[in-house]
């Protein structure tokens, strides 16, 4: 994956006032990595910042598998508030609740190694969690940065109108995606940690869960992380084949006897394989796109995501496992 530079707004100083008391929530950072050091440095260096009473937050690093574990234990030992742990078990959900294990708060925020978070991002999101205190889930704004020239291709382009739409994953689908979410210590320890035997959808299985347990969810606007987009093909098709493993993977499971596990197979497999005339007409009628080669070839982008999901599915329901990405 490409590393993006932060966004300008999550460096500026945001105003220091806030809602919150000195008896403000004790919160523990949940931050897994997997051989992601550059993205783990400028994450831990903005947590390092946050406006949130330093004394009053602690950072969680679990490092699951990394080919330079060394180097990112290193890293993690140059800031006070962080700790070290590590996950054997392959999966960011499963290094998730490792974190969880040993996590000390009664609150818990959940972002990931390449994401970028504001300076205030702890502050509004905690803010959100405090004033709903029965709630579940918060779930806060991902933006999608962009590297290099100023004429995005084809696959940025498409990331910027489909990659993590938080306020949609909540409102639609009631779950928030892992890279932004606050929750209470209390509604772990009822509704259960993530499912670990998933290497993608874990976030949504388990906001599902928090969902249909009865708890509220909101969308905290304020509270930002940026998110780098993807620019290559070859790292939109490691995403689709993750994503495809995470949506059998789920749909396997919610499923019980073997003939509604084939009904759904097939319900999936033919949504993948349908021409994307929706994504098209969207596509044809967005303003950012500059030409009418662009938005083809942002067309045929999601009809290659597509087919790779549907190959991923058909290796999977033949017998074959799903990877972590």
């Amino acid at each position: 994956m490409g590393h993006a530079s932060a966004d300008p707004a999550c460096h500026s100083s945001p105003p220091t006032s806030s809602a919150l008391t000195a008896t403000a929530p004790f919160v523990s950072v949940i931050v897994p990595v997997y051989n992601d050091v550059q993205g783990l440095k400028r994450c831990l260096a903005q947590l390092a910042q946050q406006t949130y009473d330093p004394e009053r937050f602690e950072v969680v690093v679990v490092d699951n598998g990394s080919d330079c574990a060394e180097a990112i234990e290193a890293i993690v030992q140059q800031y006070p508030q962080a700790h070290y742990t590590c996950e054997a078990t392959p999966g960011s959900y499963a290094a998730r609740n490792r974190g969880i294990q040993v996590a000390r708060g009664e609150a818990i925020a959940f972002t990931d190694a390449d994401c970028v978070p504001a300076l205030d991002w702890l502050t509004q999101g905690i803010e959100a969690l405090v004033a709903h205190p029965d709630c579940g889930l918060v779930a806060g704004n991902i933006e999608m940065v962009f590297e290099g020239a100023q004429q995005r291709n084809a696959v940025q382009l498409y990331e910027s109108i489909t990659a993590l739409t938080q306020q949609k994953f909540l409102e639609q689908d009631h779950y928030g995606a892992t890279a932004n979410v606050f929750t209470w210590r209390r509604v772990i320890d009822t509704v259960g940690t993530f499912d670990q035997a998933l290497k993608s959808s874990g976030d949504v299985e388990w906001g599902q869960r928090v969902y249909g347990a009865g708890y509220e969810q909101f969308y905290a606007p304020d509270a930002r992380v940026v998110h780098p987009a993807r620019a290559s093909l070859q790292q939109l098709r490691r995403q689709a084949i993750r994503h495809a493993g995470g949506f059998y993977d789920l749909q396997q499971k919610r499923c019980g006897s073997n003939l509604e596990k084939n009904i759904a197979f097939l319900k999936l497999l033919l949504f993948h394989l349908m021409p994307p005339v929706v994504f098209a007409g969207r596509a044809l009628l967005d303003a950012q796109f500059i030409s009418m080669g662009q938005k083809i070839k942002v067309v045929l982008v999601l009809c290659f995501v597509r087919f790779t999901i549907a190959r991923e599915l058909f290796r999977l329901r033949f017998g074959g496992a799903s990877f972590r990405g």
